[in-house]
């Protein structure tokens, strides 16, 4: 079933013209800053619409009969690098932004984010979600380890700031640190801020190579059989962010899908 005709009215008469486009028969917006975020999901959460995120060369493109009756919600126009604070060492940037070219617009500040250098086609938003980690000298380096802030509408329409880049600002759990990974579940992440490395320390890393990103471990802990700690507060979190079901899990993929998955 296609999405309702009065929601896609709806949304061209309180947006501008370019915000609502059709991708392979996909209704699909295209915010491009929090408050038009803000804007589509409060939209979608009143009409009880679903939605779907994507990035500029998502793992699962949004096509075909399982996302017709969904809109997309595309991240292809934060795609900028907001702030660069060289002497505190962190960035902040659209959710967006190629992860490929972060170390580029880095060189020239003297700065260097070790993820970026990894073969991921895709967006700094897509390597949160996936939680894109890396291998190093047999230690686990996820992309949740430099995540220190974000910017976040929920499903609901609400925009939460979690996260400091202050050192040592939090004590307990960091909320942000639940976007890593979410695969899009629990909101739309609008900007993030990362720390981030001198240029020097670039050769530390020479050796860092990419883990295979894993949707299908993540996936898995949404069966109701599953009775694993983890599992159950995964389910837990995903309805209390979402209890009306505004993102949707789409079904798993195939097995054989955990080894291809580069892009975000």
């Amino acid at each position: 079933m296609p999405v309702p005709h009065d929601f896609v009215s709806l949304v061209k008469g309180q947006f501008r013209n370019d915000f609502l486009t059709f991708q392979k028969a996909v209704a699909t917006t295209h915010p491009e800053n929090v408050d038009e975020a803000t804007r589509i999901f409060q939209l979608a959460s009143s009409a009880r619409q679903q939605l779907y995120i994507t990035g500029f060369g998502n793992n699962i493109d949004p096509r075909g009969e399982p996302f017709l009756s969904m809109v997309s919600v595309r991240t292809d126009r934060l795609n900028t690098l907001l702030e660069v604070k060289p002497d505190d060492f962190y960035i902040k940037v659209g959710s967006g932004y190629p992860l490929r070219e972060l170390n580029i617009d880095l060189a020239p500040h003297g700065l260097y984010f070790p993820l970026a250098d990894l073969p991921y086609v895709g967006s700094v938003g897509g390597a949160i979600a996936v939680n894109l980690s890396g291998d190093l000298s047999g230690q686990v380096w996820p992309m949740k380890k430099y995540l220190l802030a974000g910017e976040i509408v929920l499903p609901n329409g609400e925009a939460i700031r979690p996260g400091s880049v202050a050192f040592k600002s939090v004590s307990g759990y960091d909320i942000v640190k639940l976007f890593a990974p979410s695969w899009g579940q629990l909101g739309l992440l609008v900007t993030v801020s990362l720390r981030v490395l001198p240029l020097t320390a670039r050769q530390e890393y020479e050796s860092l190579t990419m883990r295979a990103v894993d949707r299908i471990g993540f996936w898995e802990v949404f069966d109701p059989a599953d009775d694993r700690p983890d599992a159950v507060y995964a389910r837990k979190i995903k309805q209390r962010f979402d209890p009306q079901t505004i993102l949707p899990l789409i079904d798993a993929p195939q097995p054989d899908y955990r080894d291809e998955v580069t892009h975000g």
